[in-house]
Order: C-alpha cells, then structure tokens, then sequence
C-alpha cells in the first residue's frame, strides 16, 4: 500500500469488456516522481490524498481476471498524520 496524491483523470477512448465500472486516476506517489493509473471508486478529485493498493491484493478484490493492479481504497483525511 502507498499514499498518494490524485493528479487528475485519464480519459480512455475504450474499454476493456467486463472491465470494473470507476474512473481512472493518474496519482502522484508521495515523496517520489512516480506516477500510477489506478482504478477509483470512491469518487475522488485532483488534489485528494489516497492509499494506493497494488498488485495481487487488487487482483483479489476486483471481479475475474481484470488487468488492473493498482486500486484506491482510502482518501486521507489528513495527510499530515504520520509524516
């Protein structure tokens, strides 16, 4: 699990077929240059502060063999908690 920071939305021309309903986001990855898509259900907007979880455990979450492996799954209330 990451935290992160919500840079805005990437707009897709397609879809794969069966694909989880939810925006993607592009994310910052706090303290570092990297950036991540990741798949968003819980609403969130530029700006936000997220928990990023990645890899086999969003393999687990989302339906059949979708080709993701990177999933919201908190916004940060405050992100100066834990620095």
């Amino acid at each position: 699990m990451i935290r992160a920071t919500v840079v805005g939305p990437v707009w897709v021309t397609k879809r794969i077929e069966g694909f989880p309903t939810g925006a993607l986001l592009e994310v910052s990855r706090d303290r570092t240059d990297e950036r991540l898509v990741v798949v968003d259900h819980l609403g969130c907007g530029a700006g936000d502060h997220v928990l990023v979880a990645l890899g086999s455990a969003v393999a687990r979450y989302l339906p059949g063999s979708t080709p993701a492996d990177a999933l919201v799954i908190g916004i940060v209330d405050d992100p100066r908690v834990n620095e």
